[in-house]
C-alpha cells in the first residue's frame, strides 16, 4: 500500500504574495490578490475577466505592462481610467466628466 504524501509545511517563505500598484503609483506586496487589472501604457483599468484584455494576452501582448489594483478607488487615484469594454458605463461617465 503506498504511503500518503505529507502536505508541505507552511512557513513564511511559502505564503503567496501579490504585487499591486498603489495610489502613489508605486508597487507593493499584498497577501490578497488585486480585484482589477490595468494596462500601464494607456493607464486603463478594468475587470480581470475583461474580453479585450484576455484577447490581448492570448495574442501574446499586454502581459509585461499589466498591473493590478486592490480596488477601483486606488486605480483612479493612480491616474487610470475605466476600460471602455468591460466598464462601459463608468467609461462613458469618465469621458463626460474626467476625474
Amino acid at each position: 500500500m503506498p504511503t500518503p504524501k505529507k502536505p508541505a509545511p507552511q512557513d513564511a517563505d511559502s505564503i503567496k504574495t501579490y504585487t499591486l500598484l498603489g495610489a502613489d503609483r508605486s508597487f507593493y506586496q499584498s497577501d490578497t490578490p488585486g480585484t482589477l487589472g490595468g494596462y500601464r501604457p494607456r493607464k486603463i483599468y478594468g475587470r480581470l475577466d475583461c474580453p479585450s484584455a484576455i484577447r490581448a494576452i492570448t495574442r501574446g501582448g499586454y502581459v509585461r505592462h499589466r498591473v493590478f489594483f486592490a480596488d477601483e478607488a486606488t486605480a483612479i487615484a493612480a491616474g487610470y481610467r475605466p476600460c471602455a469594454v468591460c466598464l462601459r458605463e463608468k467609461y462613458l461617465l469618465w469621458k463626460v466628466l474626467p476625474l
